[in-house]
């Protein structure tokens, strides 16, 4: 059973995904496998290049600030990157789904509405918090300013509009009832 995993922007979805993890659920983190694709993948690389130029790259590397600026500005700019990543993100998560033999699995995707990819998931879990808490602990996490945050959530589903979509809700505000959360939803997919 693949059960997805989303959440705006700081609203603690791989959080929730590493508390999964140390129940023993197998969690497959989208963000993280873009990443490393499109450090490692010749082809990505090139389609990047293409569309957002030399500058795009640094000694073989994703200049994510370059790249950030321009998607984040820019909605068709960013489908464009889209389009070039998530399509190998799916093949690589459907290869790493055969490998694993635990009665569910947690796939984590920021834009899991966004991209059509909960069409593809048995269950949708999303993660929300208060929009003030999700912009200080982006604030807090990474290098950047308040309307930087702010153009992230504006590209991405509100909260009210993925809740309705999902199957179970986390407010993730305090880690402690977080926690608890997460272990009584273990239970639960348990046994579905």
């Amino acid at each position: 059973m693949v059960v997805g995993l989303t959440g705006g922007i700081g609203s603690g979805k791989s959080t929730v995904a590493q508390m999964f993890k140390e129940l023993g659920v197998p969690v497959f983190i989208a963000d993280t496998e873009a990443k490393q694709l499109m450090e490692t993948s010749d082809n990505i690389r090139k389609d990047i290049v293409k569309i957002f130029g030399a500058s795009a790259y640094q000694d073989k590397l994703p200049n994510r600030k370059y790249l950030a600026n321009i998607v984040f500005e820019d909605p068709n700019k960013l489908q464009q990157l889209n389009a070039i990543i998530h399509p190998a993100v799916g093949q690589y998560f459907e290869q790493w789904l055969q490998k694993q033999s635990s009665p569910y699995v947690i796939k984590e995707v920021a834009i899991l509405f966004e991209n059509g990819g909960d069409k593809n998931c048995d269950l949708v879990i999303t993660v929300t918090a208060p929009k003030e808490i999700r912009i200080q602990r982006v604030l807090s996490r990474d290098k950047t300013t308040r309307e930087a945050v702010e153009a992230r959530m504006n590209n991405q589903w509100s909260d009210e509009a993925k809740v309705e979509k999902s199957d179970y809700v986390i407010e993730n505000i305090n880690l402690d009832e977080t926690r608890k959360i997460v272990a009584e939803l273990h239970k639960t997919l348990l046994k579905k």
